[in-house]
C-alpha cells in the first residue's frame, strides 16, 4: 500500500488554519490507535493535523475532533428524539451555545443534496452540502453559492488506488478547516458506516 502520511513532525509546529491560502488536506479514515475507530488527517506536508479517535465504541452520539496534541477542537454530538439525523456542534468540550447545527436533507426531488448546516435558532442555512459521499465526490456551497470546501477521491500513487478510505479535503480561505472537517465527520455518520 501507498504511504499516506510521509512525515512525523513536533505537534508545536502545526496549525490547522489555513493564513488565507487554500488547504489541502488528506483525510485517512482509520484512527492511531489500536483498536479504535476514527481519523487521521494530514496536512500537504504530511504533518499530522487533525485526529478522530472513537474510544467508545457503543456512544455513537458523540464524537471528539482533535488536534495533533489531542486537544480537544470540536464536540460533536447527535439529537436525540427527532426523526431526521440532526448533529449539533460545540466549541471545545463545552454542551453549551452550539456552534452550528448539521441536517441531513431527504428530498426525494434533489438526491445530490446531503445535507445543510445551520446557525442560530431561526436556522439560517450557513452551507448546503452536495454531492456522493460513498464516492468521495462532495461539495460545500456557502449561502451564495460558492465552493468553500470539496471532498475527493486521493489519486493513485504508482497504479495502486487508495480506496474510499483516503480522501482529499480541499479547504478554501474562506472556510475554517477545522469546521469542514467536522463537516467530513458528519457525513460519514449519515452517509457512511456510523462505525458499527
Amino acid at each position: 500500500m501507498p504511504k499516506v502520511y510521509p512525515n512525523a513532525v513536533a505537534p508545536q509546529a502545526l496549525k490547522p488554519a489555513s493564513d488565507g491560502q487554500v488547504q489541502v488536506l488528506t483525510v485517512w479514515k482509520k484512527s492511531l490507535l489500536f483498536n479504535c475507530k476514527g481519523f487521521t488527517v494530514f496536512d500537504a506536508k504530511g504533518n499530522l493535523v487533525f485526529r478522530v479517535d472513537n474510544y467508545l465504541c457503543s456512544n455513537k452520539t458523540e464524537i471528539l475532533l482533535m488536534d495533533a496534541t489531542g486537544k480537544p477542537l470540536l464536540t460533536i454530538r447527535r439529537k436525540k428524539l427527532t426523526l431526521a439525523d440532526n448533529w449539533v456542534v460545540f466549541d471545545g468540550e463545552t454542551e453549551v451555545n452550539p456552534l452550528f447545527t448539521v441536517k441531513k436533507q431527504v428530498n426525494l426531488l434533489n438526491s445530490r443534496s446531503l445535507a445543510h448546516v445551520s446557525v442560530g435558532s431561526n436556522n439560517n442555512v450557513l452551507y448546503k452540502i452536495e454531492g456522493s459521499y460513498s464516492q468521495r465526490c462532495c461539495a460545500v456551497y456557502d449561502e451564495k453559492r460558492k465552493v468553500v470546501a470539496e471532498i475527493k477521491r486521493k489519486e493513485s500513487v504508482g497504479g495502486v488506488s487508495f480506496g474510499v478510505d483516503v480522501f482529499r479535503l480541499v479547504v478554501q480561505p474562506e472556510m475554517d478547516s477545522t469546521v469542514a472537517m467536522a463537516l467530513v465527520i458528519l457525513l460519514d455518520q449519515m452517509c457512511g458506516s456510523r462505525w458499527s
